[in-house]
């Protein structure tokens, strides 16, 4: 035992060090390509356009408007932070981010107007959540059942069918069938809205308002469930045929046990850490796939905010801080799967 601890702290401080490559690589990515500073640049001349086309109204002197607008460039340029190169700029961030100091955002405001990074992330955090725990769930369940029974019909015309299927889900564009679902179930059978959290006007507090949050998430939850559950089913279908022909298996048949006991026990309990494995790391698929489902269904998650920060209003503490959320649920998936492959099989020995 432990060596085991020992093994998982190592693995711990690997995952962490991930954690630090992801967070550098951003800001590399963000700053050496010039994305940021070109972003920003846009935000800063977009904003003074319109200010110039305000103080047009009042300054007849064009001199005089023209020292005001530059006077505002610098002063905008310093609030950005593009007086200074992005290696100067950035990496402050996240050491900031690390020590959990979020910081201020520069264009997003929470619902009662607060500019803490923090704050915004708490409150768009429990939307995306609840998206990708109640959608993973979904997967798993039917792709259990869906992949343990093609896997004891294999070669049939449900295994062909099924596998056919499968590999149609795996293939769709997460937003693409997020499209289509809005067509058909919103616009043409107007059966579910087609967006937002809410109705206009929003419940009032207590289950009316829950009970509307759920039945607009009906739409992206059922999208990421079927983007996800072909290749889950596939994969857990593989994985206990191979289980099936395992020795013990045939012993517990010709023992006479009902086939029943003979999937429970012996072939989902030794098929369950490498199922378990493809539904952990399928959540890193989930979390990239949210962000362009929930901007889609106008679902005011975080996976919305990162688009908007990104491709909208750009907003550097925004993108570091949801970076790190999100690599951070990652880490931490994948560290608990390593405490869960313990738990499933004794088997396992690190190192």
């Amino acid at each position: 035992m432990p060596s085991t601890l020992r093994k998982l702290a190592l693995q711990a401080l690997t995952h962490i060090g991930v954690l630090f490559a992801v967070l550098i690589l951003m800001v590399v990515s963000l700053g050496a390509t010039g994305f940021s500073d070109n972003q920003l640049r846009a935000q800063v001349s977009e904003e003074l356009r319109a200010l110039r086309q305000s103080l047009a109204q009042t300054t007849r002197d064009p001199i005089e408007l023209e020292r005001v607008v530059l006077d505002l460039r610098r002063e905008r340029e310093s609030f950005y932070g593009l007086d200074k190169p992005w290696y100067v700029r950035m990496p402050p961030q996240v050491l900031n981010v690390l020590r959990l100091d979020l910081g201020e955002a520069r264009s997003v405001r929470t619902a009662d107007g607060s500019r803490d990074v923090g704050a915004i992330v708490r409150e768009r955090l429990p939307y995306t959540i609840g998206l990708l725990t109640t959608s993973l769930i979904l997967t798993a369940v039917a792709g259990l059942l869906i992949g343990v029974r093609m896997a004891t019909q294999v070669g049939s015309r449900l295994d062909r069918l099924l596998s056919f299927v499968g590999a149609v889900s795996s293939a769709l564009p997460a937003w693409w069938l997020g499209i289509l679902l809005i067509l058909f179930l919103a616009y043409r059978l107007q059966l579910l809205p087609s967006g937002g959290m809410y109705s206009t006007p929003p419940p009032a507090d207590g289950w009316p308002r829950a009970l509307d949050l759920g039945y607009h998430a009906i739409l992206p939850i059922l999208t990421l469930t079927l983007v996800g559950i072909g290749p889950y089913a596939y994969a857990v279908r593989t994985m206990t045929v191979t289980a099936a022909q395992e020795d013990h298996v045939q012993l517990a048949r010709a023992k006479g046990l009902d086939e029943g006991q003979v999937t429970r026990r012996h072939i989902l309990r030794v098929a369950a850490p490498p199922i378990v494995t493809g539904l952990i790391l399928s959540l890193g698929g989930s979390l990239g796939g949210s962000i362009l489902v929930e901007t889609i269904f106008r679902w005011q998650g975080m996976g919305q905010l990162y688009f908007e920060v990104a491709a909208g209003q750009p907003d550097e503490a925004v993108i570091v801080a949801l970076t790190f959320v999100f690599t951070l649920i990652y880490v931490v998936s994948r560290f608990a799967l390593d405490i869960i492959y313990v738990l499933l099989d004794p088997r396992v020995r690190y190192g």
